[in-house]
């Protein structure tokens, strides 16, 4: 029997990510894990509405979960950023009720907090799916050496994110190593690529992205392993010395599943050289 979560797109999965969306699509299915997106969604405000106002952001993002609600099922979001100012005003709701009444009159909605806000790293790095991931491997990534970079999103602040370890964070490390690749230690996993000033500040941009590159290729990686689009697009499209891959796209060249050369040619650095045979 299928699990089922209530899905939420974001902007990026139509544009810049669709390959990421497309191959968690792709792993979701395989381990028999359906969505449903939201009949209703908007925009969760990206960074910019902060700029303009708090309770813009919350309640961009407030609306959002009071459609979830509808659905009567937890809320996946792939999205790191989404995920995050999601996640920010669930906190909100559930924490401040000065801030959950004036969200739950704005919008005409009561807040019951029976839906979860999940990343799509929460759902797949569940120790109780691990067998079934390990299971569904048909093409372990022997010999691939791999460096996860978590970024911000999915990890700050952990009173929000409930992540692991804020400094140290796991999930993705293991789920690599689940899938046969050598999972490598380094000083970056959590560091910031410049995230929204990559539009407004590209020298400072880039000389993080530079940072994060450097210490990726001195750990001796093959590639870089994101769950955050901006991220993967930072960092990406700045450099030439690494491939920069979407977890899900390893777990599909894993399962052996996917339009993966299709998917690895959205990338500016292109991985094909990385999987020769597939």
């Amino acid at each position: 029997m299928s699990e089922i979560f209530s899905y939420y797109p974001g902007c990026t999965s139509h544009s810049t990510a669709i390959e990421y969306i497309e191959a968690s699509h792709e792993v979701l299915t395989a381990l028999d894990i359906e969505l449903r997106e939201l009949p209703d969604w908007c925009c969760c405000g990206a960074a910019s509405a902060h700029n303009l106002s708090g309770t813009l952001a919350l309640g961009l993002s407030a609306f959002n979960i009071c459609e979830a609600q509808k659905e009567k099922a937890d809320l996946l979001i792939p999205c790191a950023g989404c995920y995050n100012n999601l996640s920010r005003a669930d906190y909100a709701l559930r924490h401040d009720p000065e801030e959950r009444e004036k969200l739950e009159k704005l919008l005409g909605f009561s807040f019951t907090g029976e839906v979860k806000m999940l990343s799509l790293v929460d759902v797949l790095a569940r120790e109780e799916l691990r067998p079934a991931v390990r299971e569904r491997v048909k093409k372990p990534l022997t010999g691939l050496k791999v460096v996860c970079y978590y970024g911000c999103a999915i990890v700050r602040p952990a009173v929000i994110t409930g992540v692991d370890d804020v400094e140290n964070p796991q999930r993705l490390d293991t789920m690599m190593a689940d899938l046969g690749a050598e999972v490598l230690d380094w000083s970056c996993k959590v560091d910031c690529c410049g995230g929204d000033l990559g539009l407004t500040h590209a020298e400072k941009t880039a000389e993080l992205v530079n940072k994060i590159v450097d210490y990726a290729v001195a750990a001796g990686a093959d590639c870089l392993v994101t769950s955050c689009a901006l991220c993967q697009a930072n960092v990406d499209i700045r450099q030439q010395r690494l491939p920069i891959l979407f977890f899900t796209e390893l777990m599909a060249e894993a399962f052996q599943i996917g339009n993966r050369q299709r998917w690895w040619k959205k990338h500016f650095n292109n991985p094909a050289n990385l999987f020769q045979g597939s």
